[in-house]
């Protein structure tokens, strides 16, 4: 039996028809219209389907991470970027001046298909120091 849910995702007010038990991100690409988080594994594990109960930056004001993703020039398919985004954000925002080791143990479920891992890392330690 679907019920009316009221979203603010992104700082836009979004009302859905939807069942309950629906998996968010259903709601999230096919009621929504969002491109990303995206299917992955189909078991949450691999990343592609996370999200944050609040974002992380504007255009206009990005979060280091999404600066330091840029600068190190991670994103390729963009496929698993939600999911390595999202996951290193609640890390740091959890370890502060993080090692390159507790860095690589925080992110080693999740799976890149396109072999940037070592970029990602780099941008994730690059965020670590910018926001240090």
């Amino acid at each position: 039996m679907s019920q009316k849910f009221t979203l603010n995702i992104n700082g836009q007010t979004h009302t859905v028809d939807a069942d309950p038990d629906m998996p968010l991100l259903y709601v999230l690409r096919n009621d929504v219209g969002l491109n990303n988080p995206h299917f992955g594994c189909g078991l949450a594990q691999c990343g592609a389907c996370t999200v944050h109960l609040a974002g992380l930056g504007t255009p206009e004001k990005p979060h280091p991470l999404q600066t330091a993703y840029i600068e190190e020039q991670v994103p390729q398919c963009g496929y698993c970027i939600n999911g390595w985004l999202m996951t290193a954000a609640a890390f740091l925002r959890d370890k502060k001046k993080p090692s390159e080791a507790e860095i690589k143990v925080a992110l080693s479920g999740l799976k890149c298909r396109c072999g940037t891992h070592i970029s990602i890392l780099k941008a994730v330690k690059r965020a670590a120091e910018m926001m240090g």
